[in-house]
């Protein structure tokens, strides 16, 4: 237990962490850096501060955090209905890094290379937007948490996302930098909401859970 107590006892929360993988063939996949470790740093600190943590966590070589229940997927169809099978809740976070897209028809048997062929195209079709359906679903949670992932123009594009996909809360981080966001072990965040925001770390993620779960907190008393 930290200073912060139990202050989340006996609320459901629950975490979407990890990428996902969008088969091509048997052999290949379209996936992303994601390493899973700041959803995971987040069920742990959710558990340790009381919290009944259900973790739907995409392909990564990381251990259950203690307290923990987790549900392991691969693809984005099935976390989408991982995550929507798990509602009710307290509190959805949605930490995991979605693929927007996956091959229309994957290939049953690996493809070949053949000769001549330069090029390869794929036809990609949109995958279901977990964040928005959670938002707008007849069982919401009373906070729903997403998380934006961005190159450039982060505050910009994170408003935009907490806007149109009607939630209340957005964490976002600028990927692409050393030493910080996906596969390292340090973040810093942008939170967002309707009518304000703070700045959180850098710092370990472990304590850039504890923060953001503050922050949550907050708004779940303002409630």
């Amino acid at each position: 237990m930290t200073a912060r107590g139990l202050d989340f006892a006996e609320r459901r929360v629950l975490i979407s962490a990890g990428p996902t993988f969008e088969d091509i063939d048997p052999v290949r996949f379209i996936g992303n850096r994601s390493s899973g470790k700041m959803g995971f740093a987040i069920a742990h600190a959710a558990a340790r501060r009381g919290a009944r943590v259900m973790l739907v966590a995409g392909p990564v070589s990381l251990p259950t955090p203690d307290d923990v229940q987790r549900i392991d997927v691969r693809s984005a169809a099935q976390m989408h209905a991982a995550v929507l099978g798990q509602l009710p809740a307290d509190v959805y976070i949605g930490a995991a890094a979605v693929a927007d897209y996956t091959p229309r028809e994957p290939a049953a048997i690996k493809l070949k290379k053949r000769p001549g062929q330069d090029t390869l195209t794929l036809e990609l079709v949109r995958t279901p937007d977990i964040l928005a359906e959670v938002a707008a679903h007849a069982q919401r949670p009373r906070l729903v948490v997403g998380f934006a992932a961005e190159t450039d123009r982060v505050a910009e594009y994170a408003r935009g996302k907490l806007v149109a996909k009607k939630v209340d809360l957005i964490a976002a981080n600028r990927v692409g930098v050393a030493g910080c966001g996906f596969e390292s072990d340090d973040n810093a965040l942008s939170v967002l909401w309707p009518d304000g925001g703070c700045e959180l770390g850098p710092a370990p993620k472990g304590e850039l859970a504890d923060a953001l779960l503050d922050v949550i907190a907050r708004h779940w008393a303002s409630r």
